[in-house]
């Protein structure tokens, strides 16, 4: 797995349409460290957020991980309610009408979920669990 950040002037909404929630990790303080962390790595958002709820969005390509039908693997990094919330489109694809349809790999998001969230970890090096 590799990910590739999507800066803010890169970002187009209609990325987005198929990113369905993964997990929220409701680890104490574990998204106030991933922010400040994605923020000295990458600097700003790739989309402004909504307000109190909600402080950053990070948005990343995947490169090396299958999600065909869909032609692109996108995940998302966010705190939602001082959660960390993990995001993507695997799984999913849009429909003629770009509506998100599930895919055959639907059945396999938690999974991917996991090689995920152990890959920030690793990436970051900040522990999404307590362990």
């Amino acid at each position: 797995m590799q990910l590739e950040f999507v800066p803010v002037e890169e970002f187009y909404f209609a990325l987005t349409l198929a990113v369905k929630t993964l997990e929220d990790l409701d680890k104490p303080g574990l998204a106030e460290k991933v922010g400040q962390c994605l923020k000295e790595k990458f600097g700003q958002p790739s989309t402004v957020a909504s307000g109190k709820q909600n402080n950053f969005n990070y948005v990343f390509r995947v490169k090396d991980v299958d999600n065909s039908p869909a032609s692109q693997l996108v995940i998302s990094v966010a705190d939602w309610q001082g959660k960390l919330r993990l995001g993507s489109d695997y799984g999913w694809m849009l429909d003629e009408e770009r509506k998100p349809a599930k895919s055959e790999k639907f059945e396999l998001r938690m999974e991917f979920s996991k090689q995920l969230r152990s890959y920030l970890e690793n990436w970051w090096q900040i522990p999404f669990e307590s362990h």
